[in-house]
């Protein structure tokens, strides 16, 4: 914890801050841990709304002797971007492009802008920055700067280095200056920058020949300190990229890992994007083959020749945002592929080189229609959509390793050694060898176009003899590249895992030099101490994630975890997938994480509640951190929209996890009235039924000024919206047979509570609609006198015992001993409940098998769409999928019913969350964000639309905020098909 001295001290310096400063244990935490296997917890966080707050900590931190870490998104392997400094995280607000030069192919950015979204910015001027890291959605240009960052295209478009033209720094001593060419860094630099750079020049003059005989002759060199920028044309030493561009001093601060500098902007080369491209996936039935074949394939001058193999081929079958891919492009069981992609300005082109890659593939003897050793060949992928997904599996090959649901998990520290094309399978064939020399597996994958492939042995980091192990690889490992003189650091730099081998792989007088280089930057050693140089060993324990004396204890939960390993059921194993991949952290594409999108925090991040969930179990957050009210702050924006469990690489399902926690804290806190009022729906539903006039009328009473804010208080809900009004002619269950009539295919219908009684009418729809078609809707009667229902509502508020009641009740009352009938609901937060939370809340057979027979009313209309014989108008339809229809890959059905047989003209809505998500929208602590959600790009969208535009939403809630934010009316698909009956 820190002292009384340091609060005090923080305190002042959060006075004279416009952004934020953070200095208790949970944000710290939040802080503590990257994506390797490290953990330091920060003194203090710091998020800079401008320079003056970055120059302001600076001072602060040189003046009390502290230490200061610069930080992108956290997303870092090796351990660069944990540290017990003040951490400065710019992701938030300094993200802005400073200048664009399109002519020129340049621009100017601030460090905390994503790839992602520059990439997104510049797309209208036919430009890319085209360094592609796997992490793009999260990685920052800070960060890729600090790390020195390759990707997979690096064979055509070389490093971050190599487009970097030029930084804006400060100095450790407050001094500001632009490193770039040496010329234009002269112009106008203080007296001590000038200083500075006398003495650099210097270290490159007198040690030149050292510097030249120091650096191993590969590409995908990250290691150390880029001495050789202080060499005239010292670039030309490296295999590929340009010569003769003097010396730019930018090139010293690149990979430097934040340990010299604080970057507060970047100039960078920008490239012309692409015209086509197309991709040849290799098949192998052995991982040597594969190697050997890369040699052979760059000859066809590929822009990238990336490795995948078995392992994570195996994983990714089992991740459901993965299965179409596999299905579609790996044919039988390869023990490799290797993803290839020509992207030449000619499309014929491109097709000439891929003929060219089956003709070499046919000239190594492998065919698909081979035996053995001889089967293999290439499938092709031609059109954008194909690649983007062959793309999008393989830039999570990390995530989808780290997939694996056991303690024991894929380690990064001989991750990115790399070699030259024509050694790679040998020295792949003998690393393979010292994983069995101790007993462990390993998962391969990444650019073996650059000899670099991302290797990570399977070892468990809380046991000692795993750790000890970890030791040996990494010393024979290391060994063995400096036989092949490789470099031991190709992409991810050094940070505490590979900074010790320094020494040993740069003796003896470089190592020297980087001491040196890093005194002249940083005599007092504030910036990232620890990394590059005067390292600690890369097996302290004490700086582990899963440190010595690391602990759960046990405790009973709620909910079912035995997938999991670990304490409380397993509920900590399923904390502890998350890995620090930061994928929740993308602000485009998909779902996830909408509150991180419109806070920018990373405590709304998926990634920032993981994180305070682990460390609470364990205790490191103190005591009765878990129920504590900050885990509420922690855990209050997320909106359960289950986007996680299908977008984030490792599965954290943390819509489950706040269930969870929100059991707990009602259990030991008590609950408030909007608890009861939001949890017992379904059961005071039948009592307002009666008199919905009088209700909707309290309802409309409790909006008026005056009155407005005391319901507020008193109750939870907002008074910026109304609340739903009830049917004056709710769904009587009569309406239904209780039995098949034999009037057709026999389906049942779930009434869910919401239709039930806010919008009856869109399960009527939904009937006449499954009759037309030839079906025979009917609703088997409750078994115990409860209204059917799947307990979400309660279940949200912490009513476990009467959630699982009710889905008893669900699940016993539509058991009736045939599971070849269908069971068709409308509302998808209560259908697929039935397919994910009833199974977690009742862990029992009969809720999992009954869950195989559940479909949404599109899911099922889709199986047969020629059924519908339906009048088509084709008008325009504007489509918001519901979360939990994105989650469960849901969404497409309703695609295929409104523009197949409907024929209506769909345009599918690119949204994350509406914000509405449930209560949510209507809480009064949360409203605001819930809109901020919702203008983020659904309401934009349908406001944008003409008066005559349908639109289509499934969620209650969604429609609900749709029709609070817009002047449309969206419909369930199901009234949008029945007024299509003829």
């Amino acid at each position: 914890m820190l002292d009384q001295n340091k609060t005090y001290l923080f305190r002042q310096l959060a006075q004279h801050l416009r952004g934020d400063l953070y200095d208790n244990a949970f944000d710290r935490g939040r802080y503590a841990t990257d994506a390797s296997i490290y953990q330091m917890f920060p003194q203090a966080v710091v998020v800079p709304k401008d320079l003056n707050d970055v120059e302001t900590t600076m001072e602060f931190v040189a003046k009390h002797n502290m230490m200061l870490l610069p930080r992108g998104g956290g997303t870092s392997q090796c351990g660069q971007t944990v540290n017990h400094a003040v951490v400065l995280d710019f992701t938030k607000h300094l993200n802005r492009i400073l200048e664009l030069d399109v002519a020129q192919q340049r621009c100017l950015v601030e460090p905390g802008i994503t790839l992602d979204e520059l990439n997104r910015q510049l797309k209208p001027y036919g430009l890319w920055y085209p360094v592609d890291v796997s992490t793009s959605s999260r990685a920052t240009i800070g960060g890729m700067a600090g790390n020195n960052s390759c990707g997979g295209r690096s064979i055509r478009y070389g490093m971050m280095r190599d487009n970097v033209l030029g930084m804006h720094t400060i100095l450790a001593d407050g001094t500001k200056g632009y490193f770039g060419q040496l010329e234009q860094t002269y112009e106008g630099a203080s007296s001590n920058l000038k200083n500075l750079i006398g003495n650099l020049l210097d270290i490159g003059e007198r040690y030149q020949n050292d510097i030249l005989a120091g650096f191993p002759d590969v590409m995908r060199r990250v290691g150390g300190y880029n001495i050789d920028a202080l060499i005239p044309n010292g670039m030309h030493l490296r295999p590929g990229q340009h010569k003769g561009e003097g010396i730019n001093l930018s090139h010293l601060l690149v990979g430097s890992e934040g340990t010299l500098a604080c970057t507060t902007a970047v100039e960078l080369k920008l490239s012309p994007i692409p015209a086509h491209s197309v991709m040849g996936v290799c098949h192998f039935p052995s991982f040597f083959q594969a190697m050997d074949a890369a040699k052979h394939i760059v000859k066809l001058d590929p822009v990238a020749v990336e490795l995948i193999d078995d392992t994570m081929i195996e994983l990714a079958r089992s991740i459901d945002i993965f299965v179409p891919t596999v299905k579609e492009f790996v044919r039988g069981e390869p023990a490799a592929l290797l993803v290839v992609e020509f992207a030449e300005n000619d499309a014929d082109e491109n097709l000439h080189r891929l003929s060219q890659l089956h003709d070499l593939m046919a000239e190594l003897g492998l065919e698909f229609s081979g035996q053995g050793e001889k089967c293999g060949g290439v499938v092709d992928a031609k059109t954008k959509e194909q690649q983007a997904r062959v793309s999008d599996m393989r830039k999570s090959g990390l995530n989808i390793m780290m997939s694996m649901k056991s303690d024991a998990k894929p380690v990064s520290f001989v991750e990115d050694c790399a070699v030259s094309l024509e050694d790679l399978p040998y020295y792949t064939d003998k690393l393979r060898k010292i994983f069995d020399k101790h007993g462990v597996a390993g998962t391969w994958y990444a650019h073996a176009s650059v000899g670099c492939l991302h290797v990570r042995p399977v070892l468990d980091m809380r046991k000692t003899k795993d750790v000890k192990i970890m030791r040996a690889i990494a010393e024979e490992a290391f060994e063995l590249v400096r036989g092949y003189k490789g470099s031991h650091s190709g992409e991810h730099g050094d940070g505490i895992v590979r900074s010790e081998f320094n020494d040993v792989m740069f003796g003896p007088v470089l190592p020297k030099l980087f001491r040196q280089v890093k005194n002249l930057f940083d005599p007092n050693n504030m910036m990232n101490p620890g990394k590059i140089v005067d390292a600690p060993r890369m097996d302290e324990q004490s700086l582990f994630r899963f440190a010595p004396g690391y602990q759960v204890e046990d405790r009973s939960t709620s909910l079912d975890w035995r997938a999991w390993p670990g304490s409380a059921g397993g509920f900590q194993g399923a904390v502890e997938m998350c890995n620090n991949n930061g994928a929740c952290r993308k602000l485009q594409g998909g779902v996830m994480c909408p509150s991180f999108r419109a806070t920018r925090n990373e405590r709304d991040s998926t990634r920032g509640r993981a994180n305070s969930l682990r460390l609470a179990l364990s205790g490191q957050l103190g005591k009765s951190a878990l129920t504590s009210p900050e885990m509420a702050d922690t855990m209050k924006l997320c909106v359960s929209c289950k986007a996680c469990k299908r977008e984030c690489p490792t599965g954290v399902d943390m819509a489950r996890m706040k269930t969870e926690i929100t059991a707990m804290m009602k259990k030991e806190h008590g609950y408030r009235l909007h608890d009861y009022l939001v949890g017992y729906l379904p059961a005071y539903a039948g009592w307002v039924r009666k008199v919905p006039t009088l209700v909707n009328a309290l309802q409309s009473m409790a909006r008026i000024p005056g009155i407005n804010k005391i319901f507020s208080r008193m109750t939870g809900f907002t008074h910026e919206r109304p609340l739903p009004n009830w049917s004056s002619r709710p769904f009587d269950d009569r309406e239904l047979p209780t039995s098949p009539t034999g009037n057709g295919d026999p389906v049942i219908v779930f009434v869910d509570s919401f239709n039930r009684n806010f919008e009856p009418d869109v399960i009527r729809a939904g009937i006449a609609v499954l009759r037309h078609a030839g079906y025979d809707p009917f609703l088997p009667p409750s078994q115990n006198g409860q209204p059917i229902c799947c307990g979400k509502t309660f279940l949200a508020s912490g009513f476990v015992d009467k959630a699982k009641s009710y889905a008893q009740n669900l699940v016993d009352s539509f058991s009736i001993g045939d599971e070849t009938i269908p069971i068709i609901g409308f509302e998808p937060s209560c259908t697929l409940a039935i397919k994910d939370d009833v199974i977690a809340l009742l862990a029992n057979e009969k809720s999992s098998k009954l869950a195989q027979q559940v479909m949404l009313f599109e899911e099922f209309l889709a199986r047969a769409p020629e059924r519908l014989q339906l009048q088509g108008t084709g008008e325009k339809v504007l489509l918001h999928g519901h979360c939990h229809q994105k989650a469960f890959d849901a969404v497409s059905p309703i695609q295929q019913i409104l523009s197949g047989p409907a024929q209506y003209d769909v345009e599918l809505i690119q949204s994350s969350c509406c914000g509405m998500a449930g209560s949510f929208g209507y809480a009064d602590e949360t409203y605001d964000i819930s809109m901020k959600m919702a203008s983020a790009d659904l309401l934009p969208t349908i406001n944008k639309a003409n008066e005559d535009v349908l639109v289509a939403a499934d969620g209650t809630s969604c429609r609900q905020q749709i029709a609070h934010g817009s002047k449309h009316q969206a419909q369930h698909v199901a009234q949008l098909l029945a007024r299509l009956i003829t």
